[in-house]
């Protein structure tokens, strides 16, 4: 369970909000209700075939991110530019670590920009932190 404090620093950034189990979850929630949680699904993907070592791996993951985000009706397919979704297309069949970090900026660029400031406005990040807080009250002062 974070603390109010985690909850308030979420505010700070989306990195902040992405590194911290309970806020991706609560982000990820949000994300669901706008049907757009592709896009944080596919950021996660990316990060961890960024850690990926073994290259029979490499390619096989690289092949089910393509396949579950990229190609034409994938069926998470996300929303990029013709132009990356082309160079991806061509360097799919020799994949390598950073094959899919212009399409991850562009999409954390959109959930930065877009997705996240909308979830600091909406219902669940206040009631989240409102919670949090109440929580933290009663913590300190349990005679109440």
């Amino acid at each position: 369970r974070s603390n109010a404090g985690e909850t308030m620093a979420w505010f700070e950034s989306v990195d902040t909000l992405l590194a911290n189990k309970d806020g991706l979850a609560a982000f990820r929630t949000f994300l669901k209700s706008e049907f757009s949680e592709e896009n944080v699904e596919f950021w996660l993907a990316c990060e961890d075939f960024k850690k990926t070592k073994s290259s029979t791996k490499i390619a096989s993951k690289a092949q089910k991110i393509y396949s579950d985000f990229i190609q034409a009706d994938a069926p998470k397919e996300i929303n990029i530019d013709f132009h990356t979704k082309t160079h991806i297309s061509q360097n799919i069949s020799e994949p390598t670590l950073s094959c899919f970090d212009d399409a991850q900026k562009l999409i954390y660029s959109l959930m930065a920009k877009d997705s996240f400031p909308r979830f600091l406005r909406s219902e669940a990040y206040k009631e989240l932190v409102k919670k949090q807080q109440d929580g933290n009250q009663k913590r300190w002062l349990p005679f109440l």
